[in-house]
């Protein structure tokens, strides 16, 4: 079992930047692919951004690639989001997960373990 808290969600204006962090506890961080996915109201939860488990591979959507940055520090169980140049469609609740199934990063049906999730919100 892995158990994973998000963190760093807010209010921003549009143009502005958040980091957000996923903190893991329970098995060891390291054993897993992880990434970021966000739903927004009444919509699907969507791919933004995975990274391997050495953290050598990042992938990206399209629609965030060039603004967003995704990390993980496996000796603190932690992967971060670097989210700069905010837009009002970011807008969403993001979570974190962990892959434990398959190697697709960019399907959530690969992920078995989630957190709870962080609001952000941006502002036009």
């Amino acid at each position: 079992q892995v158990q994973l808290v998000e963190s760093g969600g807010g209010l921003v204006q549009a143009g502005g930047s958040l980091r957000l962090s996923c903190a893991a506890s329970g098995r060891p961080f390291s054993n897993y692919a992880t990434g970021w996915f966000r739903q927004a109201a009444g919509k699907e939860r969507d791919f933004v951004a995975a990274i391997s488990w050495t953290g050598d591979s990042t992938y990206y959507a399209d629609s965030v690639k060039g603004r967003f940055t995704i990390s993980r520090d496996n000796a603190k169980n932690t992967m971060g989001l670097q989210m700069d140049s905010l837009q009002p469609e970011d807008t969403a609740v993001y979570y974190c997960g962990a892959r434990i199934y398959g190697t697709n990063y960019y399907s959530t049906s690969s992920y078995g373990y989630w957190g709870q999730g962080t609001q952000v919100t941006v502002s036009s």
